[in-house]
């Protein structure tokens, strides 16, 4: 990983890799995505800037690597359900890995906004956008008022303004 063994990342990555290896294994089940989740972890750190001064590495690591296996899980989740949802349909053009790819980091986007969003303003949105209820339907349905519903909505497009603006 690093060629100057006096480096701080190499004396953690040295004191810890193997634990925290194990550490993934028991909880992943598997060894490959463990190596992987691992490996990802001290990239991370290595990426970081400041020094590498730590009173608690492996509580330091742990943190790292489960928000990275909570991400991976998460992306399969999603891809999961795209498959699942392909599959209702007939059989489609064959897409290339490229597209695939495409679709799923979109999904994973868009994920990631409904998931910044909070859940009643994700809850509106859903419901205007995918059941197509509109804005006195929403209200009627949540039993909200409608300028709850209007300030939700205002939240949730800005939100996909500030997306498609970064």
């Amino acid at each position: 990983m690093l060629s100057d063994a006096s480096h701080p990342v190499a004396t953690l990555y040295g004191d810890h890799h193997d634990w925290l290896y194990k550490w993934l294994c028991r909880r992943m089940g598997d060894r490959f995505d463990a190596q992987d989740v691992a490996h990802d972890t001290f990239m991370r750190v290595l990426a970081r800037r400041g020094g590498i001064i730590l009173a608690e590495p492996r509580s330091y690591l742990t943190t790292i690597a489960h928000g990275l296996m909570v991400d991976r899980f998460r992306r399969r989740a999603i891809e999961q359900a795209y498959l699942d949802a392909l599959a209702v349909y007939p059989e489609p053009e064959t897409i290339s890995q490229e597209a695939h790819a495409i679709l799923v980091e979109t999904l994973l986007e868009i994920d990631r906004l409904l998931c910044r969003l909070g859940a009643r303003t994700r809850d509106i949105f859903l419901l205007a956008q995918i059941e197509g209820l509109s804005q006195v339907e929403i209200a009627r349905h949540l039993r909200l008022s409608l300028p709850t519903v209007k300030k939700h909505l205002v939240r949730a497009y800005t939100e996909c303004l500030v997306l498609a603006a970064g």
